[in-house]
């Protein structure tokens, strides 16, 4: 088992924890080392030592320290955010991805007209080429700042300027960013 310390006279961070004895034969000893008293506290006030034992009992001994490492992560989410835990954060990640793409698809036009002008040599200026109007790509709605009260989602944009779904935007100091 990776990161398993060899067994001393200290109990493991669990046992330590629920203040009671630790066997040879502890299902916590191997993945909650006796300086890891934080990673256990964190899994027991989320999910209970019990539960966390049947789990562990359940799952198959190679894939017990990846069980762990992800009640871990859930719990630590779940204190951080105790409604949504971990799929607040990938929400929050896919929102940024979709606004990514949005960026991506605008970019991408603006090279299509680059290469476009350059392929018919006309006697517009780079500079009137990267001016020009794009029409933007479908962007999906998302919750305002006002129905987060989390500063995570609420950072300032960098214009004061909002636009809509299909608005024309002339160049990209325009678009507003969240992150």
């Amino acid at each position: 088992m990776k990161g398993y310390e060899p067994r001393s006279s200290s109990s493991c961070a669990a046992c330590k924890l629920l203040k009671r004895r630790c066997t040879p034969n502890c299902i916590f000893a191997p993945y909650f080392r006796s300086d890891e008293r934080k990673k256990f506290t964190k899994v027991h006030k989320v999910f209970g030592a019990s539960n966390v034992s049947k789990i562990l009992i359940e799952v198959p001994e190679e894939q017990r320290e990846d069980t762990v490492n992800s009640l871990a992560y859930e719990a630590e989410e779940r204190l951080k955010d105790p409604v949504y835990g971990c799929i607040g954060s990938i929400a929050l990640l896919q929102r940024k991805m979709v606004e990514l793409q949005h960026d991506l698809a605008i970019a991408k036009d603006r090279l299509a007209r680059v290469h476009a002008a350059a392929a018919t040599s006309t006697m517009l200026s780079s500079a009137d080429i990267l001016h020009a109007h794009v029409s933007l790509p479908p962007f999906p709605d998302f919750p305002t700042c006002n129905d987060f009260n989390d500063d995570m989602f609420c950072q300032s944009s960098s214009s004061s300027q909002s636009f809509g779904r299909h608005e024309m935007v002339d160049d990209f100091s325009e678009i507003p960013y969240m992150f």
